[in-house]
């Protein structure tokens, strides 16, 4: 992303130097001052190119943006859409702009807002890293039809697996919202939401868990309990995965820790 580096949180950006202060005794604490935090170049200067009006506007206006990047970073969601809307008032054809205000608005829970200025994101860029968070807005409230319209915008716009796999989860999430099971199951198990693998990667645990949640939905306990606890086994800490095994009267599976009995060394290695 243009503007936040991970769609988990991105990591604080504090960082703190000593200020040499003369100490009245020396058990004083050393004050500590907090660096200046600011914008990627390469926004700023999109900022200015795009802003119309004095200099000494279009410098705020970039202020006002580090400022809304700093708040989302901190967790001030609301915060950083108050900041990001202005400034994408002012420049609304720069798409880091659109991005940010879009991710706040959403970790925000304004629905309308973000799907505003994600699907805004996605005209200017043509990126449809963000379509499944549109989708989601769209769950949020309820207009299924429009789900189904950006999940077809997304399978169209040569998305990578990750995003295309989260665009299939939602996809099956409105539909099991509207109680048609047949078609969540059909659309999970055939992005690979049924496959056992040794060593799966995130997107697999995330199609697992979709599943076993579609399937408790339908009232398939059986197949609820055998998905979850594929996921709990894969990654203990994962989401409801335990809880959500126990309510079904399911305990944790372990792992088989068999002892190897082939030397690491004389394996063949493909």
């Amino acid at each position: 992303m243009a503007v936040t580096r991970s769609k988990s949180g991105p990591a604080p950006q504090d960082q703190w130097v000593e200020d040499a202060r003369p100490s009245v005794t020396p058990a004083a604490a050393k004050a500590k001052a907090r660096v200046k935090y600011a914008l990627p170049g390469d926004i700023a200067s999109d900022i200015r190119k795009a802003f119309i009006g004095t200099s000494y506007m279009r410098e705020k206006t970039v202020a006002t943006l580090t400022r809304a990047a700093e708040a989302y970073d901190r967790k001030r969601y609301e915060e950083a859409l108050r900041l990001g809307r202005t400034v994408a008032d002012a420049v609304p054809g720069v798409a880091p702009v659109r991005e940010l205000t879009g991710l706040a608005a959403y970790r925000a829970d304004r629905w309308n807002m973000a799907k505003i200025h994600l699907t805004a994101y996605f005209t200017i860029t043509e990126d449809p890293e963000h379509l499944p968070l549109v989708m989601d807005c769209d769950r949020a409230s309820r207009r299924y039809r429009a789900v189904e319209k950006v999940f077809e915008q997304l399978e169209s716009s040569e998305p990578t697996a990750e995003v295309l796999t989260e665009g299939r989860i939602v996809m099956a999430a409105a539909w099991a919202d509207q109680k048609r099971y047949a078609e969540a199951i059909d659309l999970l198990t055939k992005a690979g939401g049924t496959k056992q693998l040794r060593n799966p990667s995130y997107r697999h645990v995330r199609l697992w868990y979709a599943l076993a949640d579609v399937f408790d939905r339908a009232g398939d306990i059986v197949s609820a309990r055998e998905l979850f606890a594929r996921v709990v086994l894969a990654e203990p800490e994962a989401y409801d995965a335990s809880s959500r095994l126990a309510e079904l009267g399911a305990t944790a599976p372990r792992k088989n820790r068999k002892r190897r009995t082939t030397p690491v060394s004389k394996k063949k290695v493909d």
